[in-house]
């Protein structure tokens, strides 16, 4: 299975903010739409990514200053990113590599969806129950045709 199965399944709404709001503003967004991250976009391009690890970080730190802190200032600039074409395993590997829970997915430069470590879990979770349900039926001679 490739990426671009799970966001044609999933959808493609990127929830997204511009580096100069202030981390406030992405709390208020993460919490709003019950996500874990958000792209940071500018001029229409993705430039990073802030999540709820990079906002964590910060309230260890000092939380008083959330409301006036901006977010290009703390988010991770080094995006990493998936292609529709890229296969969950490989996916998945890279994610638990470089320890990211969120990954988005850009198709000639545009941002095409997100999928996060849950989504490849469970992906493969579907595929390994409808294997083993063929499997069972198989060797019990319960074919469903």
């Amino acid at each position: 299975m490739k990426l671009r199965d799970i966001v044609k399944t999933k959808g493609s709404t990127v929830f997204s903010i511009h580096p100069e709001r202030t981390v406030k503003d992405a709390i208020d967004m993460l919490v709003t739409y019950s996500i874990g991250s958000l792209l940071v976009v500018e001029d229409a391009q993705p430039c990073g990514i802030i999540t709820e690890r990079d906002i964590l970080r910060l309230c260890a730190e000092d939380a008083t200053q959330l409301p006036n802190i901006v977010v290009g200032d703390v988010m991770t600039k080094d995006l990493i990113i998936g292609e529709p074409g890229d296969d969950v395993e490989s996916s998945m590997k890279i994610m638990t590599e470089k320890r990211i829970r969120h990954l988005p997915v850009l198709e000639k430069g545009y941002v095409a969806g997100m999928i996060s470590i849950g989504d490849l879990v469970k992906t493969q979770l579907d595929e390994k129950t409808v294997t083993i349900r063929y499997l069972r039926d198989y060797i019990t001679g319960n074919d469903m045709r």
